[in-house]
């Protein structure tokens, strides 16, 4: 495995289209749509690296922080009384990632303009706003609340199939949870259904997003080169989604505390693995 902090210098495999792009991918292809990079782990490793660098030079833990703790803590807060919503505690916080890939608009936009050495202060995360694609991008994001609402959806589905719709205290819950055949079946039959969500939604959003940011496209080219990319990157877009997910459980462990400085990292990271997936577009048009 790569050193996650060594820079490493890669030549990726450009798939060109109509030459080596295979089914399934070619089944969402268009003619004239970005170029896929055939890509490595290592490249996974050094995308997180230089979001860490990103994050060192700008960093914004603590606008973070000011927009998670009120937020989660009045929701959390909210579901802690309103017992016959305790079910959902766990689901909408694992649920909070599918919304990710939107929440980090504003970092794409400080590390793109890092990279084109353009003002870095925090307020210029806000030009994103001024970005050709930011309409795309809303209706991409009503995609996202979309899925996650059918997420919260089919997890107090799975709930109410296998307890009932009885409430139940915080005490009771956790007893049930933990103690309870019927408590280990919801755990596994839960965290499958959320595995399945959470394959679509990195499948759609790998790069739809930073490409959004980057490029005046329509949502539906952003989508399909973010399948594509995750198609003939399988491992290396796989071990992207373990990075994630891995990232975000240790941020939350500590009260959440570590999400001020995780999220900032993985929204960061996303730019550059998209800048590795997708081929530049004055490449592409010169091509």
């Amino acid at each position: 495995m790569a050193n996650p902090g060594h820079e490493t210098e890669t030549r990726p495999h450009i798939l060109y289209p109509g030459t080596e792009l295979r089914w399934p991918a070619s089944v969402v292809w268009r003619d004239g749509e970005p170029i896929i990079r055939k890509i490595s782990t290592a490249d996974v490793w050094n995308a997180l690296s230089k979001g860490i660098d990103d994050f060192r030079a700008m960093p914004t833990y603590v606008f973070f922080a000011c927009v998670i703790y009120p937020v989660v803590g009045i929701i959390l807060a909210r579901l802690m009384f309103g017992y016959e919503l305790l079910p959902l505690i766990y689901p909408m916080a694992a649920g909070f990632a599918l919304l990710g890939p939107l929440v980090a608009i504003g970092l794409y936009e400080l590390s793109r303009r890092r990279e084109l050495g353009l003002d870095i202060s925090p307020a210029r995360a806000f030009d994103v706003l001024h970005r050709p694609g930011i309409g795309a991008i809303w209706r991409l994001g009503l995609l996202l609340a979309a899925i996650f609402v059918a997420w919260l959806y089919a997890a107090n589905l799975i709930h109410t199939q296998i307890f009932g719709g009885e409430a139940s205290t915080p005490t009771q819950f956790w007893h049930q949870l933990t103690t309870t055949a019927k408590g280990t079946q919801l755990i596994i039959a839960g965290n499958i259904v959320g595995f399945l969500f959470a394959v679509v939604v990195l499948a759609i959003s790998v790069v739809s997003f930073p490409m959004l940011v980057d490029r005046d496209v329509s949502a539906a080219t952003a989508v399909r080169t973010s399948v594509r990319a995750t198609v003939e990157n399988p491992a290396p877009v796989a071990l992207w989604g373990l990075i994630v997910a891995i990232g975000l459980l240790l941020g939350a462990l500590p009260f959440l505390f570590g999400l001020a400085i995780v999220l900032p990292i993985l929204g960061h990271a996303t730019w550059h693995l998209y800048r590795k997936l997708v081929e530049p577009e004055t490449s592409s048009r010169l091509r």
